[in-house]
């Protein structure tokens, strides 16, 4: 099957975060199981740029022109996910259908997050997957973002989802999260996100001790994500807090982007006031490989996120056979089974998180057995190859017509969001002129998707 992978994320130029990680994963894995794959991919500079690793062939694109252009009241307006989302599928349009004019595609996947579907399901016939990882209606209310931002952004990420032809979900939370809160009528297929094994274990000769100056002599306790609120960073002060001062044995090890300065504003401050320098670290954000040096030197893992599907940060740990701290919330139960991979704590809740934390600190015994017990857990459910063939069955399923497709649907609901947001617009006192020139942003909407009439 020749298979078309669109993600802006995609290591090692834009792989940001989970959903890069995936399409990684992904893509390698369909390779070696034999399929032709092809990813199109975010760029960093203007241009195209074309490569290839191990069978898969990236095509990273970036472009700076009308359409760029047209979005310009969006930045003013503080749209800046939503701008993303245009770009980001206008991008993905350009290479896919270059590539699939050329030598068509049998498939394509694509994230919901991102919309990087959105042009190509509007422009192509070509069967189309979109996966759900984190839709910008579930949780995009957790950061400081306009309304007429989460109101498009939604908009542009329902349009790649409303014309799909089959729809995943990384996790069966998500999945009824979306059908209950998004309103989704059409079938889910859940299917977790695959780690490869092999790769992850390969020993990368980095020395943790003396690249980071880590302690030998302590339990690392390892935290390894986005220093943001959705992912707990405000919460772990409180952690550090009751468990250093009660173990002298211990230390916590932070890695990852400081988006939101949480850890240079508040806890570093904090850090070195009470003199616990020697026993807090923070790395800042790393590559995968120091990620997976830290991890296998590592005693506990902890993951105090409030929303979470199928994290990469806890299938990188369970694979490492680390004893895993992490909230109930989301898809975590569906990953970390309560004394038998780890534990799990009350979601937000610091004295829960102590508490457990206490128990894997003291206890040796309950720290191999759930480290081991997650690392099988991974070799027998979570493999990348595993995880492809499943995302391959589906696929062949609906081309065999043995997989109900989703009924064409009106895109009225779309066109009352498109209305909503620009009655926001005209709210936020952009200037008449624009409106009614047509080169507003919403008017641009109009044109890149095909809702009016282009205009000079």
């Amino acid at each position: 099957m020749r298979i078309a992978i669109l993600s802006f994320e995609y290591p090692p130029e834009t792989g940001f975060g989970g959903i890069g990680t995936y399409a990684y994963y992904q893509a390698r894995a369909l390779a070696k199981i034999g399929h032709d794959v092809h990813v199109f991919a975010g760029a960093t500079k203007p241009g195209v740029f074309r490569s290839e690793h191990e069978g898969v062939k990236v095509t990273r694109v970036k472009r700076e022109g009308c359409v760029n252009g047209m979005l310009d009241n969006a930045r003013k307006a503080r749209a800046w996910w939503f701008q993303n989302r245009v770009t980001t599928a206008t991008d993905a349009f350009e290479g896919l259908a270059k590539e699939h004019a050329r030598k068509p595609f049998d498939f394509v996947e694509a994230p919901e997050c991102g919309a990087d579907a959105m042009v190509s399901t509007t422009m192509l016939s070509i069967p189309t997957a979109v996966r759900f990882h984190s839709p910008a209606r579930l949780i995009m209310g957790i950061y400081d973002t306009p309304k007429i931002d989460r109101v498009l952004t939604a908009f542009a990420e329902q349009l790649a989802i409303n014309q799909a032809q089959v729809l995943t979900s990384c996790s069966r939370f998500l999945a009824d999260e979306v059908t209950v809160k998004m309103g989704e009528r059409d079938p889910i297929h859940v299917i977790p996100n695959g780690i490869d094994v092999p790769l992850f274990d390969r020993d990368e000769g980095i020395d943790v001790h003396a690249r980071f100056g880590l302690p030998k002599d302590k339990k690392l306790i390892f935290f390894a994500n986005r220093m943001e609120e959705r992912k707990g960073i405000h919460i772990v002060q409180k952690m550090v807090e009751g468990t250093l001062a009660r173990y002298r044995d211990i230390a916590f090890v932070f890695a990852g982007r400081d988006l939101f300065g949480h850890m240079e504003k508040r806890i570093l401050p904090w850090v070195k006031d009470h003199g616990l320098q020697q026993r807090f670290f923070y790395l800042g954000q790393l590559g995968l490989p120091e990620v997976r040096a830290c991890l296998k030197k590592s005693a506990i893992f902890l993951i105090p996120s409030l929303w979470e599907n199928c994290p990469y940060s806890c299938l990188e740990a369970m694979t490492a056979g680390r004893a895993i701290v992490s909230s109930d919330c989301g898809g975590m139960p569906e990953l970390i089974e309560h004394e038998r991979t780890g534990l799990l704590a009350k979601n937000g809740d610091p004295a829960a998180f102590v508490a457990a934390l206490q128990r894997m600190i003291e206890d040796d015994g309950l720290r191999a057995r759930c480290g081991a017990a997650a690392r099988a857990e991974v070799e027998k459910r979570l493999t990348d190859v595993a995880i492809a063939r499943r995302s391959v069955d589906v696929y062949q399923a609906f081309l065999d017509g043995k997989l109900a497709s989703a009924p064409a649907r009106s895109l009225a609901d779309l066109c009352q969001r498109l209305a909503k947001a620009e009655s926001e617009l005209g709210r936020l006192r952009l200037r008449e002129d624009e409106l009614r020139s047509g080169r507003s942003w919403v008017g641009a909407l109009k044109q890149v998707l095909g809702f009016g009439p282009r205009q000079g």
